[in-house]
């Protein structure tokens, strides 16, 4: 991936975690975080990685999937609007789920730390 690429799939990241963050109204994207987007060469598909944390009031991963590919074509419309590029990529979606894995394995050393402590 050139220097090129790599910028420019950086600003899009953070423009659409903007456009997710102020814009959209759909419940099922609200707490999707982005972890970065991976651009073809020629700049014509972006394939975007997002991720949820479970908790309380958090949307499912089908629903959350289902929630961004519902606003696909609203954000690509506004991202033609916000940022100059001759060509708008194409916006696919992917699941990508290290922040709910590292929240899995923070939680297991807490308990063997707790494990620890009362058996001490």
């Amino acid at each position: 991936m050139s220097r090129r690429t790599e910028r420019v799939g950086e600003q899009l990241q953070a423009e659409l975690a903007r456009l997710l963050r102020a814009e959209a109204t759909d419940p099922r994207v609200r707490l999707v975080t982005l972890t970065r987007v991976d651009l073809s060469p020629d700049f014509a598909r972006a394939d975007v990685y997002w991720s949820t944390l479970p908790g309380k009031g958090a949307p499912s991963v089908e629903e959350a999937e289902a929630g961004l590919a519902s606003a696909a074509g609203f954000l690509r419309r506004r991202l033609a609007q916000e940022i100059s590029l001759r060509r708008t990529p194409e916006l696919h979606f992917r699941h990508d789920p290290s922040l709910a894995l590292g929240d899995e394995a923070l939680s297991i050393l807490r308990q063997l730390r707790n494990d620890e402590t009362t058996s001490s």
